[in-house]
């Protein structure tokens, strides 16, 4: 592996000036312009995508790749070249990913050169982009369970809602929450009342399929969004939920059941009615038959 220090003392204070210090005005500009670029997105494969433009000018590549542990982006159309060229990106020291290039023919000593000098335009956006991204995550991710939250499933059920529409496919909703929750609470305590919540939230995990998401609606109210689905695949679900609350000895130790409501997305639904008709079958199955999926 070729790896390049982009910042070699650790006293290095950033100054974006020092950059421009060429002397050359045309070079100026354009880096100026591109740093412009660089700054107005946070969004990773948007970065990647400007600072290519400017890196193919100086070698011949059929792909760039940036990764970061579990962050991963690509150019548009990025695929496997001759070979691959990998650097190392650090701040002040400290490893910040690794930018892959996927070459046609060798770099030459001159352009890499270049390249090493085009790489410090790119560290402080990239750092910036996954900050932002890590910092969304959070606010999309419900603190107790790490599922999604509300503000993360509106978004979602926006997403499959258009997705269904325009694939003419069937999307669902489950609406689950325990039944008698507030009065587990009350006698045990509100930290049994969290411990519970947490194995209920992986005993959906586990009954779902990986193109199936699963939110924490609130309170002890849970949704999964079913994609893809059918009369079937809800029952699947529905005793999946049921063996995985079964072999849970926290959840069997409480005597923890739930109700289920589902519905199928009509074509004239919105989010809300959509979501409202899965929260009223629900609200019938508790009056009605617990652990029975109803569907609307």
């Amino acid at each position: 592996m070729q790896t390049l220090n982009l910042l070699e003392s650790q006293s290095y204070e950033y100054n974006a000036f020092k950059l421009f210090d060429t002397g050359n005005k045309e070079n100026t500009h354009r880096k100026l312009a591109l740093m412009e670029q660089l700054q107005c997105t946070l969004e990773l494969d948007k970065i990647l995508n400007i600072f290519a433009m400017e890196a193919s000018k100086y070698t011949s590549f059929s792909g760039l790749y940036f990764t970061q542990g579990d962050v991963r982006t690509s150019i548009r159309g990025s695929k496997q070249g001759n070979a691959e060229r990998q650097f190392e990106l650090k701040i002040n020291n400290e490893f910040l990913g690794t930018l892959t290039y996927a070459i046609n023919s060798p770099i030459s000593l001159t352009n890499y050169k270049i390249l090493d000098d085009l790489h410090q335009y790119i560290v402080h956006p990239i750092n910036n982009a996954i900050q932002y991204k890590s910092a969304m995550s959070l606010a999309m991710q419900d603190g107790l369970t790490g599922l999604g939250n509300r503000r993360y499933f509106d978004k979602q059920l926006k997403r499959a809602m258009h997705h269904a529409n325009r694939h003419k496919r069937q999307v669902g909703l489950v609406v689950a929450d325990l039944n008698k929750f507030k009065l587990i609470n009350d006698t045990y305590g509100h930290h049994v009342g969290d411990e519970i919540l947490k194995g209920f939230a992986n005993a959906l995990e586990l009954s779902v399929r990986d193109s199936d998401s699963v939110f924490r609606f609130g309170g002890d109210e849970f949704v999964i969004i079913v994609e893809e689905a059918s009369k079937e695949s809800l029952h699947v679900i529905e005793s999946r939920i049921q063996s995985a609350i079964n072999a849970s000895a926290l959840l069997t130790k409480y005597h923890v059941e739930c109700s289920l409501g589902c519905t199928f997305m009509n074509r004239i639904d919105n989010e809300k009615s959509f979501f409202e008709r899965a929260d009223q079958a629900l609200y019938q199955q508790k009056i009605n038959q617990p652990l029975a999926l109803s569907i609307v």
